[in-house]
């Protein structure tokens, strides 16, 4: 049996306008799929859900595990004023990896919220898609932390970042 998140559980972490799916619905699961999320992930997605800003950039999954996450996001409409990748576009990527895995590793029993991210830019990129691969590197009671490397489509280095999420377990 799947825990369930109480109202209070909800309200205590969501803002009261966030959506809070009770069901999966079609169309919930379409858009899951359309992002590249495997069917075994949808249940606990359905409640967290992926993310506005996740979705407005382009994000697309291609390996989803608390050990590892790996997603594609288009330079094209995520670029600063400069025509190169905007690096808060690195670290919205970042984020959202290792967020999930942590996410992830945290289900059904409780949820990740971050604690602290950081970005090192190494290099451009103008075009193309940028892949993430957040790697564990330590997924605790309490704490997950994740190497996040963004790469081009050359496999070049473009960014590293680290995340820090604490994990909350539900309340019982």
């Amino acid at each position: 049996m799947t825990s369930e998140p109480s109202s209070s559980q909800r309200s205590s972490f969501f803002p009261p306008e966030a959506e809070y799916a009770e069901e999966l619905t079609d169309e919930r699961r379409a858009f899951l799929e359309s992002a590249g999320v495997p069917p075994e992930h949808h249940e606990m997605l359905k409640h967290w859900g992926l993310g506005p800003l996740g979705v407005k950039m382009g994000l697309r999954f291609e390996e989803i595990s608390p050990e590892r996450m790996v997603a594609t996001m288009p330079v094209d409409g995520n670029q600063q004023v400069a025509g190169i990748l905007h690096g808060g576009a690195h670290v919205v990527l970042a984020e959202t990896l290792g967020s999930m895995a942590a996410a992830l590793h945290a289900w059904p029993h409780g949820y990740a919220v971050g604690v602290d991210i950081n970005a090192t830019h190494h290099r451009s990129a103008r075009s193309g898609l940028v892949r993430g691969t957040a790697t564990a590197v330590q997924l605790g009671r309490r704490l997950c932390s994740h190497e996040v490397v963004m790469t081009d489509e050359d496999g070049r280095r473009l960014s590293t970042a680290r995340i820090t999420n604490m994990v909350i377990p539900f309340e019982r």
